[in-house]
C-alpha cells in the first residue's frame, strides 16, 4: 500500500477510534464521581456476547439502526442534514401497518406492497423538506424538525379508532397485519429467537449505498454537489435537481428502517414501538464516517450497548444503573465532533507539512539544473 494511502486510511480511523476512547474516558469519570468501579460495567457488557439470544438481539437491532443510518449518511454525504428521518421512518411504519392491515394479496405480492409503501411514504415526507429548500430555501434542518411533529400528530390521527385504529387494552394499535406480509425470519429455537428476514435488506442497501456513491456517475454528481455547489454547477451538475433527488432518496430509505421489526416481529404499530431511531442513526453515520463497512460497526456497538445493558441493573454484589450505556451513547456523540476536528486538522497540517516539503525540494533541483549549466 501506498504510503498515502497508508495516511488516508490512518486518518478514517483514527477519529472512531480517539471518539471511543474519550467516550469510556469520560463514562469512567462519571462512574468514579459516583462511587463505583469505572470498569466493571464494560466486563459486565462484554460478558454478554457468548449468549446466543443476545447476539441475535444485537444483530436485529443492528439492522433497523444500519437502514437509519443509510439514510442520513447519504443526505450528509450531500452536505444535507436529514434530521427527520425519526418521523420518516415513523410515518411510514404506520402506513405501512395499516395497508398491511387492510389489504390482503398473496405474499409475493403483499411483501413488495409493503415495501413499497414504505418507501413512498418516508420519500414523500422528505419530499416536502426537499422542495421547501429548493424552491424557498428552507434550511432542511428547521424543516425536518417540523416535519417530525407533524408526523406524530398524523400517527396519533391514524391510530384513532374511528379512523384504522384499534384498541388493544390501554394500547392504540394499527391491528395486526395479514399474514401473507410477514416476512419470514431465521428460527435459532425457542431459546435463542429469531433473526429478522429484512437483515439481508440492511446488508443490501449497504452494497447498493457503496455501489451508487462509488461507481455512478449519480453517486460522483451528488458527491459533486456535496463538496462544492457552485463547483458542481460550472461542471453542468443541477444542484437543485440532486438536492431534491438525495432528499426523497433518503427519505425512502429511512421508510424502510422499521420494516425489520414491523414484518418480522411485532406485524402491527402501537404506541411501544420505538421512536428516537432516527436520532440515534445520526450518531452512527457519524461515528461510521458515512462509510457503510463504518456504519455497520457503529450499529453493531450501538446495538450491543442497548441489549447488553440491562445485565447492568442485576450485576451482584453491587448494581449499576443501566442508563450508564445512554450516557455512553451520548459522550460518543460528543467525542466524534471533537476527534473529527482533531483528526481533520491534523491531516490538513500533514498535507501542508508534505505541500511544503515537495515544493522545497523541486525549488532546490531547479537551483541545481541552473547551477549545472
Amino acid at each position: 500500500m501506498k504510503k498515502f494511502d497508508k495516511e488516508r486510511v490512518l486518518l478514517a480511523v483514527a477519529g472512531p477510534v480517539i471518539a471511543l476512547v474519550l467516550a469510556i474516558l469520560l463514562t469512567s469519570v462519571v462512574l468514579l464521581a459516583s462511587g463505583k468501579n469505572p470498569f466493571q460495567p464494560y466486563a459486565l457488557m462484554v460478558q454478554q456476547l457468548p449468549y446466543s439470544d443476545i447476539q441475535v438481539l444485537i444483530i436485529n437491532q443492528a439492522s433497523l439502526y444500519y437502514i437509519a443510518a443509510i439514510a442520513v449518511a447519504l443526505g450528509f454525504r450531500m452536505n444535507l442534514f436529514n434530521i427527520g428521518v425519526d418521523g420518516q421512518y415513523r410515518l411510514a411504519a404506520v402506513m405501512t401497518a395499516v395497508v398491511g392491515a387492510n389489504v390482503a394479496l398473496p405474499s409475493f405480492l403483499q411483501i413488495p406492497l409493503l415495501l413499497l409503501v414504505a418507501m413512498c411514504t418516508g420519500g414523500f415526507w422528505a419530499g416536502i423538506a426537499g422542495v421547501l429548500k429548493v424552491t424557498r430555501g428552507v434550511s432542511e434542518v428547521v424543516a425536518t424538525i417540523m416535519l417530525n411533529a407533524i408526523a406524530t400528530a398524523v400517527i396519533g390521527y391514524v391510530t384513532l379508532t374511528n379512523v384504522w385504529g384499534v384498541q388493544v387494552g390501554n394500547n392504540a394499535t394499527t391491528g395486526i397485519m395479514h399474514k401473507s406480509g410477514w416476512f419470514p425470519g431465521i428460527n435459532l429455537g425457542a431459546d435463542v429467537g429469531e433473526i429478522y428476514g429484512l437483515v439481508f435488506l440492511a446488508v443490501l442497501l449497504g452494497v447498493g449505498y457503496w455501489l451508487v456513491l462509488n461507481r455512478t456517475r449519480f453517486g460522483f454528481d451528488l458527491r459533486a454537489t456535496g463538496a462544492s455547489e457552485t463547483a458542481a454547477a460550472a461542471s453542468g451538475v443541477d444542484a437543485k435537481r440532486m438536492v431534491l433527488i438525495s432528499m426523497l432518496i433518503s427519505g425512502a430509505i429511512a421508510g424502510l428502517s422499521g420494516l425489520p421489526l414491523l414484518l418480522g416481529d411485532s406485524h402491527t404499530y402501537s404506541l411501544s414501538f420505538p421512536s428516537g431511531l432516527g436520532f440515534t442513526a445520526i450518531g452512527i453515520a457519524l461515528l461510521g464516517r458515512n462509510n457503510p463497512g463504518g456504519i455497520a460497526l457503529a450499529a453493531l456497538l450501538w446495538a450491543f450497548l442497548d441489549k447488553a445493558s440491562p445485565a447492568l441493573d442485576y450485576a451482584t454484589p453491587e448494581a449499576y444503573p443501566k442508563e450508564i450505556a445512554t450516557i455512553m451513547q451520548g459522550l460518543i456523540v460528543f467525542a466524534v465532533v471533537i476527534s473529527y476536528e482533531f483528526v481533520r486538522q491534523w491531516g490538513l497540517r500533514r498535507q501542508q507539512s508534505r505541500v511544503g516539503a515537495e515544493l522545497a525540494a523541486a525549488a532546490q533541483n531547479t537551483k541545481k539544473e541552473v547551477a549545472a549549466r
